[in-house]
C-alpha cells in the first residue's frame, strides 16, 4: 500500500521573531496575572509593569534551567508519564518568586501547593492564549487507506 505524499508544511508564523518574542512575553505576563488572581498563596503587589519583569524572569528560568532539570529528572518524568513536569513547573515558579524578591518585586509564592496550582494555571492560560493569538499552530493530517 502506498500513501500519498505529505503536503508541505506552511511556515509556522509569518511574524518577525521580535514580534513573536513580545507576544509570548505578553501572554506570559497575562498568565502570571491569572495565577495571582486565581490561586490563593500567590501574591503580587506593585505597579503593573513589574509583572512583566516577573514574566521575563520566569521565561529566562524556563529557557535556561528547565532543560537541565528535565534532563536530571528524566527517569521521574518517564515513570510518572510526564506528570512530574507539573512539579518542575512548581519549582520554576518558586525560583521566580525568590528571584523577584531579590529584585525587590513583591511577587510571592507561599509554599509548594500554590506553586503547583499556579504552574498549572500558567500552563493552561499560556496554551489557550497562544492558540487564540495564532502563536501555536496545530496541523491535522488525514491519512486515507
Amino acid at each position: 500500500m502506498q500513501y500519498p505524499p505529505t503536503p508541505p508544511i506552511p511556515p509556522t508564523d509569518p511574524r518577525p521573531p521580535w514580534q513573536r518574542l513580545i507576544l509570548r512575553w505578553l501572554i506570559s505576563s497575562l498568565a502570571i496575572f491569572a495565577a495571582v488572581w486565581i490561586v490563593p498563596g500567590i501574591e503580587f503587589s506593585g505597579p503593573g509593569w513589574q509583572i512583566g519583569i516577573v514574566a521575563l524572569v520566569f521565561g529566562l528560568l524556563n529557557a535556561l534551567l528547565r532543560p537541565l532539570i528535565y534532563m536530571l529528572t528524566c527517569p521521574l518524568v518517564i515513570l510518572s508519564l510526564g506528570m512530574f513536569g507539573l512539579v518542575i513547573n512548581a519549582i520554576m515558579l518558586g525560583l521566580t518568586s525568590a528571584l523577584a524578591d531579590q529584585l525587590n518585586i513583591a511577587f510571592h509564592v507561599y509554599g509548594f501547593w500554590p506553586a503547583f496550582f499556579g504552574g498549572l494555571v500558567i500552563s493552561l492560560v499560556t496554551t489557550v492564549l497562544s492558540m487564540l493569538a495564532g502563536d501555536t499552530q496545530i496541523q491535522v493530517v488525514h491519512v486515507k487507506e
